[in-house]
């Protein structure tokens, strides 16, 4: 690899290096589908590598337990204000490690052991962390789930509503890892009103899109807002904890010294520059494009006889079920990452399969977007994923090489956001 690119790396490790390098090429070459994966900044990719990384700040600003916090407090608290102005809450906590330590704060800030707690079902499109039984917040507490309707793949406010009124969970966690569409805010924090329940929304995937106006805000109707800080917010891969000021202390509490230790101060600077990044018009401009090239995308793919779960999407996010195309999700995954395409095999509601070997493939256009591919490319890539579909299910290696071929040239035309290729 060329030195010029990561010298001291490739001085002291060239093998890990080269691995690096590989990963730069293919994130350039290839077509990323992934909706919870995008492109950082370069801004946020220096700041994620700063000389940040060697303090320890356990504490948060003006109340640490290490001396030498004068900076690191600045820069902590920089992030903090921008995601209150960003999404106009009265608290955020920008130390989570990740989404999933986030939620874990969330139930020791609020809940008991075995205490009931409510969420979407993994299969219907829910995350692991929202009571589902293989996850740790499945064994410590009593997990509820809810679901989509069979008929429209849509969440069913009444039916949630009942579910809640005869459960009375602790927590109502609204979101998840598979929705394409709008979710009503409002209706989940009446349910959670009436129920005595703490609304929590988790909002790792659209957090982006909120930012930029695409997607309406939890905030004013969740008690508490979880997300991560990369996928649409195109951030470090981080998180935050927003809350009404009422629960600000219970969940400061619960992230330190409740689950962490010291705050990865230069995963805290990424955040605070993404958050920059995302009060600019141009952030909103992008946001809008990810929905808009979602829809056209969606609407290509119906256009090719390709069954899409919920009929479409209303955000970034595609859910197609395969299962008219005679192809498993894991073939047509595996099929497609030949062709140059990535994306991930997924379950579908109601789906039959295991989820190891699904019936779904589950795609997005945050990537895409922020390489600068518009509606107008839409068609292009549903007609190459509906050849890579087809060449799966006979097989043919040929027909796989000439997409890739094709997405290679086209990726070259809209270089990659961050990465140091020409």
């Amino acid at each position: 690899m060329p030195a010029s690119r990561h010298p001291a790396l490739s001085a002291t490790d060239p093998e890990l290096a080269s691995f690096v390098a590989a990963e730069e090429e293919l994130q350039a070459r290839t077509l990323r589908l992934i909706p919870s994966e995008n492109y950082v900044s370069a801004a946020v990719l220096e700041a994620s590598g700063t000389v940040l990384q060697n303090k320890y700040s356990e504490g948060y600003p003006g109340r640490r337990y290490y001396e030498g916090q004068q900076n690191i407090d600045r820069v902590e608290a920089l992030a903090v204000e921008r995601a209150k102005g960003l999404f106009g809450v009265d608290h955020a906590n920008v130390q989570p490690y990740s989404g999933s330590p986030a939620n874990l704060a969330v139930y020791l800030a609020f809940a008991q052991p075995g205490d009931t707690v409510m969420g979407m079902a993994l299969p219907m499109g829910g995350h692991l962390t929202h009571g589902w039984g293989v996850s740790a917040t499945g064994s410590w507490f009593r997990g509820v789930q809810y679901g989509v309707r069979q008929d429209t793949g849509l969440i069913d406010y009444d039916a949630v509503r009942d579910q809640a009124l005869a459960e009375r969970p602790k927590i109502i966690f609204c979101g998840g890892t598979a929705l394409p569409r709008t979710i009503d805010f409002a209706a989940f924090a009446s349910i959670a009103r009436e129920a005595g329940s703490v609304l929590v929304a988790d909002v790792a995937h659209i957090a982006g899109l909120i930012a930029g106006g695409a997607h309406p805000s939890p905030a004013g109707h969740a008690d508490v807002v979880s997300t991560t800080t990369h996928k649409t917010l195109r951030g470090p891969r981080g998180a935050m904890l927003m809350c009404r000021e009422e629960h600000a202390k219970a969940i400061d509490k619960a992230v330190f010294p409740g689950l962490q230790g010291g705050p990865h101060n230069q995963t805290t600077a990424g955040i605070a520059v993404a958050l920059h990044e995302a009060a600019q018009p141009s952030f909103t401009a992008y946001a809008h494009a990810v929905v808009a090239n979602a829809k056209a995308l969606a609407a290509a793919l119906l256009e090719r006889g390709f069954d899409l779960v919920s009929g479409g999407t209303d955000n970034h996010l595609i859910l197609i079920d395969l299962t008219g195309k005679d192809v498993p999700g894991k073939v047509a995954a595996k099929a497609l990452d030949r062709a140059g395409i990535v994306v991930n095999y997924n379950t579908v509601p109601f789906d039959p399969r295991k989820p190891f070997d699904p019936s779904g493939i589950r795609i997005g256009t945050p990537s895409l977007t922020s390489r600068g591919l518009s509606t107008a490319h839409m068609p292009a890539v549903a007609e190459w994923i509906s050849r890579a579909v087809d060449a799966a299910a006979t097989s043919d290696e040929p027909a796989l090489a000439a997409v890739r071929a094709e997405v290679t040239d086209l990726m070259a035309a809209f270089p990659a956001p961050g990465l140091p290729l020409s």
